[in-house]
C-alpha cells in the first residue's frame, strides 16, 4: 500500500488541464483551492455577465415574456449550481484523502497486496489527470448547448434570450453568452464532477478485490470499513446544487399546472433513487468480500462452539446427550467458548450504506425540489411526502 506520502497525492480536486489553467492563471495553488473566489469568479462569468447584457438591452426586470432575474433556470443553473460545483471540491477533496488514507493507517491492506494497491492509486491519479476526460467532458458541454440553442430557436414566445419574433427571431446578446459561455460552464463542471467521482468508484473497486485484512467482531459492526461508508457525505453540497437545477425545472412545470401531486411526488422518488444510487452502488464492491468473511467466520466460530460446548456438557453432566462417543472425556485441553465470536459475526452488516451517512445527502437532494414545490402546492404535503422518502 503507498505510504501516507503518496496517499496525500490522490486530491481529488487537483489535477488535469483544467486544473493546470486555473493553476497558471493564478486562481489557485497547489496548497490552496480559493474555491470562494473563484466560485465568485465563475458566477461572474456564467451569471453576471449575460445579467449585464440583459440590463442593456432591456430584458432584466422587464421588457420580455420572462425577464433575466425572473427565470429561475438561470438562477439555479449559472448562478446556484457553478458556484456550488466550485465550493464543493473544498469539501470532497479532504474527505476522500482521509478515507484513502484510513486504509493505510488501520492497516487494512494485507502486505502482499499493498504493492497493488499502491498501482491503483496510481491508475485513479492518470485517470484523475485524464486531457481525454476533460476533453469529452468539453465536448458533451458543447452538444448540450447545441441542443439549447434549437430549444430557444424553437420557443414560440420571446424571451430574455430570444428577440421579439414579430420582429424577427434570434439570439439576445446575452442569449449568444450563455449559449457559448454560460452553458458550456455549467454542463463542463458537473460532467468534470462527475467523471471525479467515477475515478473514485473505480478505486473502491479496485480495493476491494485486494487482501483486506477485516475482522468480523470488529466494532462499527462492518469488520472495520465503515470509515468508507461515510464518504457520500463529502458529496452533499455538490447534490445540492444538481437538485436546485431539477428543482427549477420542476418549478417551471409547476407554475403551467402540468404537474399534479402525485407525478410530483414520483419525480421527487426517482431522483431520491438516483441520487443515492449514484453513491451507495460504489460501496456495494464490498458486499462480495464482507459476505464471504461473515461465512467462513460463522462457519469456523459454529464449528468450534460445538465443539467447546459438547465438552463443557460432558463436564457438566458426565456425559453427551447427543451422540456420545467413547473418546468424549479424556483429558483434552479446555476450548474457549466461542459463542461471543458466532453472535458478534452473525449481526456483521454486508452493506457499508446506512442511514446516517445516506440521509443527509437525500436530505440535500430533495429540499430544492420541496422548495420547488412549495410555490405551488400546500406545504403540509409536501412536507409528508419528503419524511416519508427520507425514513424509506
Amino acid at each position: 500500500m503507498p505510504d501516507k506520502a503518496e496517499i496525500g497525492e490522490f486530491l481529488a480536486a487537483h489535477g488535469g488541464p483544467f486544473y493546470e489553467i486555473q493553476r497558471r492563471l493564478g486562481l489557485l495553488h497547489d496548497h490552496a483551492l480559493k474555491a470562494g473566489r473563484r466560485a465568485l469568479i465563475f458566477i461572474g462569468l456564467a451569471w453576471a455577465v449575460p445579467a449585464l447584457l440583459s440590463l442593456a438591452e432591456g430584458h432584466l426586470i422587464s421588457g420580455a415574456a420572462t425577464p433575466f432575474l425572473y427565470d429561475l433556470n438561470v438562477w439555479a443553473r449559472f448562478f446556484v449550481a457553478v458556484g456550488i460545483f466550485i465550493i464543493a471540491e473544498r469539501q470532497v477533496e479532504p474527505q476522500l484523502r482521509q478515507t484513502l488514507a484510513q486504509f493505510a493507517e488501520s492497516p487494512l491492506i494485507a502486505p502482499a497486496s499493498r504493492p497493488d494497491a499502491a498501482r491503483l492509486v496510481a491508475r485513479a491519479l492518470r485517470r484523475r489527470n485524464s486531457g481525454v476526460a476533460e476533453a469529452l467532458c468539453l465536448a458533451f458541454a458543447g452538444l448540450i448547448s447545441l441542443i439549447s440553442l434549437y430549444n430557444l430557436k424553437s420557443a414560440d414566445t420571446a424571451s430574455w434570450a430570444l428577440r421579439d419574433l414579430s420582429g424577427g427571431s434570434g439570439l439576445t446578446l446575452a442569449g449568444w453568452w450563455t449559449l457559448l459561455v454560460s452553458g458550456p460552464i455549467f454542463w463542463f463542471l458537473l460532467a468534470r464532477g462527475l467523471w471525479r467521482h467515477l475515478v473514485w468508484a473505480l478505486l473502491l473497486h479496485g480495493l476491494s478485490r485486494q487482501d483486506l485484512r477485516l475482522v468480523a467482531t470488529h466494532p462499527d459492526g462492518k469488520a472495520g470499513l465503515a470509515f468508507v461508508g461515510r464518504y457520500p457525505n463529502a458529496y452533499a453540497t455538490f447534490m445540492f446544487g444538481m437538485s436546485c437545477v431539477v428543482g427549477a425545472a420542476l418549478a417551471h412545470f409547476l407554475q403551467k399546472d402540468a404537474l399534479t401531486l402525485s407525478a410530483y411526488g414520483a419525480v421527487m422518488a426517482i431522483w431520491l433513487i438516483i441520487v443515492l444510487g449514484l453513491f451507495v452502488i460504489p460501496l456495494l464492491v464490498f458486499t462480495a468480500p464482507l459476505s464471504k468473511l461473515k461465512a467462513r467466520t460463522l462457519a469456523i466460530s459454529g464449528a468450534r462452539a460445538t465443539t467447546a460446548l459438547r465438552q463443557a456438557e460432558y463436564k457438566l453432566l458426565g456425559a453427551n446427550v447427543a451422540a456420545p462417543e467413547a473418546e468424549d472425556g479424556q483429558e483434552t485441553p479446555d476450548i474457549a467458548d466461542p459463542s461471543k465470536q458466532y453472535e458478534l459475526a452473525h449481526k456483521l452488516s454486508v452493506f457499508l450504506f446506512n442511514r446516517a451517512a445516506l440521509v443527509p445527502l437525500g436530505a440535500a437532494a430533495l429540499l430544492p425540489l420541496a422548495a420547488a414545490g412549495a410555490t405551488k402546492l400546500p406545504y403540509k404535503e409536501i412536507f409528508a411526502i419528503v419524511k416519508k422518502l427520507l425514513l424509506l
